[in-house]
């Protein structure tokens, strides 16, 4: 459609030509949209993520099938550093500062490929503190000495300074606190009102992810099962139960309660 940004089409990923990770996988994200891919561990998000980036190649995978096209041009077969030139960037998995640079610097790498001029680059730099004020206490520390909280905000300033038509994240609040969680969901939200950026974001956590997004996909065994706007998988009974742990009671399931849901789902 001509107001998405992003068009993945039927995608099959392989990798070592024999391991097939992605089945057939089409979802779209609209221009200035926030949009979800939700699922368990294992399911093919990530890999998802890295055939938009162009990162499948290190990693010994392939797009088999299908195309993906960003903002009008096809990408499906572009390297990593062609497509962030088009605009879209990704934050991977597991907050990957470089350690023996300063935040600051950390932050400065993410503007390597802009052709804007030095007066542009400084002016975002200073944003990136405004929408991260905790960093500017701790801007000439070494990234590496940072906490789990901060450093995932290293990331996203670093990925924010490539000017991004799209930001990608990938599980941005694995391994944090709730108030952490909720911080730096709040600033996704912030970050594609204000700066006008399209999300893409993979969570586990359905519950974080869809309180912020307009539109959400579920993922599992590399295909996408479900989608919808955010408030009616909200509302979904399912979705309820086996990704937001809430019951009919209104209790939590725990994981030993949910462990077998393959085989009661309505969707499977």
């Amino acid at each position: 459609m001509e107001n998405n940004l992003l068009e993945v089409n039927n995608i099959e990923v392989v990798y070592n030509d024999i391991i097939q990770v992605l089945r057939g996988v089409s979802l779209s994200v609209p221009k200035g949209g926030i949009v979800a891919l939700l699922g368990t561990n294992g399911a093919g998000k990530t890999t998802t993520l890295r055939a938009i980036s162009g990162l499948l190649k290190p990693e010994n995978g392939a797009i088999k099938e299908g195309y993906i096209e960003f903002d009008g041009t096809d990408t499906t077969n572009l390297n990593g550093t062609d497509i962030v030139k088009l605009g879209s960037v990704m934050v991977p998995e597991g907050r990957r500062v470089f350690k023996h640079l300063t935040v600051n610097e950390n932050i400065l790498v993410g503007s390597i490929t802009r052709k804007d001029g030095s007066k542009t680059i400084r002016k975002d730099n200073e944003m990136m503190y405004k929408h991260f004020p905790r960093l500017s206490k701790v801007s000439n520390r070494m990234a590496g000495y940072s906490s789990g909280g901060e450093q995932q905000m290293i990331a996203i300033a670093r990925a924010l300074m490539a000017a991004p038509k799209m930001l990608m994240l990938d599980e941005p609040s694995l391994g944090l606190a709730p108030i952490l969680v909720k911080e730096i969901f709040d600033n996704i939200k912030l970050i594609n009102r204000e700066l006008d950026t399209t999300i893409l974001v993979v969570e586990q956590n359905a519950k974080v992810a869809l309180a912020i997004a307009d539109y959400a996909y579920i993922m599992e065994s590399g295909k996408i099962v479900l989608e919808g706007t955010s408030e009616d998988l909200q509302n979904n009974p399912d979705v309820k139960e086996f990704y937001m742990g809430i019951t009919k009671g209104g209790g939590r399931k725990s994981f030993k309660d949910v462990k077998s849901y393959k085989r009661r789902k309505r969707w499977m």
